[in-house]
């Protein structure tokens, strides 16, 4: 039962929002090839760099807590978190955004927008010998100059009111993979690569990663579902 930790925590994580999609005050399902692609575009740099940091030993898997399947030395479950972590953060801004009315936060893009900017600079210059603080730092920052500065959407501000509130769900899912409640963590990090402040037992780096993700899916989402609706829209006329 162990080796079904890792795959039972995304199991948990994504079936209440796969259920809830189908609900007909909420109909995410119709978006669901939005989505995906959105995901799957999303999800090829960042695979890419958990395949270089796994090969590099800046993270590494306990295979106890997994069903011992592995594609470029990443377990199965891991390949799945690109699409299960997503889609629960995805759905739970479009069930925001759909039931209230948070438009007013556009006025604080430039805030978020400058604290990120500015605290993910100094980061990457103070800690560039740390390699995963480095990435991550990098990643956001270019993500959010380019969100924020060159395409202008207007939703970094209420994108990330939602990851605030989806922290609440964080901490349990990546606490678990971090070794909260278990013997051992199913994710390790090398010490040396980055900066070792934890929430619980979560690198910080984590939760800044989550957000880089997040906000570049969003991206892709909306790009998709204007595209989708748009083509609805002509083909009923």
């Amino acid at each position: 039962m162990i080796a079904y930790t890792y795959i039972l925590v995304l199991f948990f994580t994504v079936i209440i929002c796969f259920l809830a999609s189908f609900d007909k005050r909420i109909r995410f399902n119709e978006y669901f090839r939005p989505f995906i692609l959105a995901a799957l575009i999303t999800a090829v740099p960042f695979i890419a760099w958990d395949i270089w940091f796994t090969s590099k030993g800046v993270w590494w898997f306990n295979k106890t807590y997994t069903l011992g399947f592995q594609v470029a030395e990443l377990p199965i479950e891991e390949w799945l978190f690109f699409i299960c972590i997503p889609f629960s953060c995805v759905f739970t801004y479009f069930c925001i955004d759909k039931f209230f009315k948070l438009d007013w936060l556009s006025g604080f893009n430039n805030l978020i927008a400058f604290i990120t900017v500015i605290t993910c600079s100094l980061a990457a210059l103070l800690h560039y010998d740390k390699i995963y603080t480095l990435v991550t730092a990098l990643v956001t920052l270019f993500s959010i100059i380019y969100l924020h500065f060159v395409v202008r959407v207007i939703w970094i501000a209420k994108a990330s009111l939602v990851y605030s509130i989806l922290m609440l769900g964080f901490f349990p899912v990546n606490g678990i993979l971090t070794g909260t409640a278990l013997n051992a963590p199913i994710v390790n990090y090398n010490p040396g690569d980055f900066l070792g402040i934890r929430i619980g037992t979560i690198p910080i780096e984590d939760a800044v990663y989550g957000y880089a993700q997040f906000i570049l899916v969003l991206y892709f989402f909306m790009i998709f579902k204007l595209k989708q609706e748009k083509k609805s829209t002509a083909l009923s006329k």
